[in-house]
């Protein structure tokens, strides 16, 4: 402490690193930015879905069978292709658009993945970010489920309050539901 009364420390990075909340300002300009993502998505029942193995866009025929049994308004696909392993993965599933679309018109207002994007590595178009957002749902990407199976849980990752930026970072909580 070098005769200071306190320790302060600095950070300096994107909001897009680790598990954050995208805001829909990160694909178009002019709509809402972190500030404005509504905490009710963020907060209760998450269908946890195993699709790891899979490549390529996801089809609702695909993702139905895994969620049926359950009302779901959040979703979160356990991809296995994280950062948490510490290397950036070379590629992972993601919905199509028409999936996404279907997912919308169930009810679903939160998508979650623990890859690094709702959308494919390559897109520049981002089509499921914005089917997301103008569908009325938020997005959590990067999330660490190496040790979560799937089930139903109870969810907890509020993101953090930063004024008008693209993405807010969260700490992401599953809590049992027995």
């Amino acid at each position: 402490m070098d005769g200071s009364s306190v320790n302060l420390s600095t950070i300096t990075s994107s909001p897009h690193v680790g598990t954050h909340a995208d805001a829909p300002m990160h694909v178009r300009d002019g709509w809402p930015g972190s500030h404005e993502l509504p905490l009710d998505a963020f907060y209760g029942p998450v269908v946890i879905a195993d699709v790891s193995g899979q490549s390529g866009e996801l089809e609702f025929n695909y993702i139905e069978p895994l969620i049926s049994a359950h009302r779901v308004e959040r979703l979160i696909l356990k991809t296995g292709c994280t950062v948490a392993t510490g290397a950036f993965p070379e590629d992972w599933p993601s919905l199509s658009e028409s999936c996404a679309r279907s997912l919308l018109g169930l009810g679903v207002k939160l998508l979650g993945v623990d890859a690094p994007s709702v959308d494919q590595r390559e897109s520049k178009t981002l089509p499921v970010h914005k089917m997301l957002f103008q569908g009325g749902a938020f997005i959590l990407e990067n999330l660490d489920l190496r040790r979560i199976p799937a089930d139903v849980y109870d969810l907890i990752a509020f993101p953090i309050k930063i004024m008008s930026v693209d993405a807010a970072p969260v700490r992401a909580v599953l809590a049992s539901r027995a």
